[in-house]
């Protein structure tokens, strides 16, 4: 576990927490509501990209300086900020306070856009920007400079050790309490999208029947051209046996503490996929509406509703497939940097 402090004086500014990776929904904007928080209590991750201002336009970036940086394509604009911002739940912090003339925002709370909007009580430096807006999960990003990580006590907290059996990890349910689809299924579905786009080669791709048809199905039927020849995908990975023939591509999960994906054998290609969103898809755990046989008992009222069943068609999170398909080599071949231009170009069409 660790505990993160002021660079300038010293001072404690959160609660112990342990590392676990960058959540897929990270950059996911969604509505004009307030959302949860990014983190789960006693965690932190840390951005491996630059964020926060300076910004600057694409028409300002060259291909070569763009591509040093890891972007393929074009995009609105690129942080020149600091890499490295530490995320942690809101909740987790300790010994700062406001910085009243930077917590401007958009609608409901301040979103970051004025920069660094929290100070060290005890000095006063700046150390950390509160998002807090609708629109945009609610979180603590620690400015990399301004932040030292120590070393804390005690055992770590709301983390994967790497031993536990991927039967015994967290599934995220694709449904929501209200009945709407899982931000966080829309996110992942949005980065694997990229992923499989890539791995198809240009070629269609057919996906397991079930869920993951109803998350992946529509969005590759309407990106990539019909007709054979035909890739095939499939879920792998621990506890799953293997499938005779090997697929083409591997829906695989992405470790929930380092962020690795787990590698297949042979030579098949992997898709990372949120773990929570995998797990749930490997080992769905819901529950049956009614006893596997039989019946409810004449007179017995249900003293649970069944599971929630969405209204609306699964649409993958559009600004998070573009955020990750621009990072990938592969965008800068014809057919693919095509799609790209395309869904970029459409920003209010339901291409998916």
């Amino acid at each position: 576990m660790d505990i993160f402090a002021c660079a300038g004086c010293g001072a404690v500014l959160t609660a112990p927490v342990s590392r676990i990776a960058l959540p897929v929904h990270a950059r996911q904007a969604y509505g004009h509501e307030l959302l949860p928080a990014l983190m789960e209590p006693g965690t932190y991750a840390v951005d491996p990209e630059p964020s926060g201002p300076p910004w600057r336009p694409w028409s300002e970036i060259g291909v070569d300086e763009a591509e040093a940086r890891g972007v393929f394509a074009p995009v609105t604009s690129l942080s020149f900020g600091a890499p490295g911002a530490v995320v942690v739940a809101p909740g987790d912090t300790r010994g700062t306070v406001l910085i009243p003339e930077r917590c401007d925002g958009y609608c409901m709370g301040p979103d970051g856009r004025d920069g660094p909007n929290l100070a060290c009580a005890r000095c006063g430096q700046e150390v950390a920007t509160r998002i807090d807006d609708c629109s945009y999960w609610q979180a603590v990003w620690l400015a990399p400079h301004a932040v030292v990580r120590r070393p804390a006590d005690g055992p770590a907290h709301g983390t994967d050790d790497g031993e536990t059996p991927a039967e015994e990890w967290q599934g995220t349910p694709p449904v929501e309490p209200s009945g709407a689809w899982s931000l966080r299924w829309e996110a992942a579905a949005g980065a694997a999208l990229a992923h499989l786009l890539a791995a198809s080669g240009g070629a269609p791709v057919a996906v397991p029947d079930g869920l993951a048809a109803n998350i992946f199905g529509r969005a590759l039927d309407a990106l990539l051209p019909p007709g054979p020849p035909v890739r095939r995908a499939a879920l792998a990975g621990p506890g799953l046996p293997a499938t005779d023939p090997a697929p083409d591509i591997t829906l695989v999960p992405r470790h929930p503490r380092t962020g690795k994906a787990w590698q297949p054998p042979g030579h098949t290609e992997p898709v990372p996929l949120d773990a929570g969103v995998w797990t749930y898809l490997a080992f769905p755990r819901e529950r049956l509406p009614v006893p596997v046989t039989g019946g409810l008992p004449d007179g017995v009222l249900r003293d649970d509703p069944p599971p929630m069943r969405p209204q609306e068609l699964f649409r993958p999170d559009r600004r998070v497939f573009l955020h990750t398909l621009a990072r990938l080599p592969t965008v800068r071949q014809p057919w693919l940097r095509e799609i790209y231009d395309r869904v970029t170009g459409r920003p209010y069409a339901r291409l998916f």
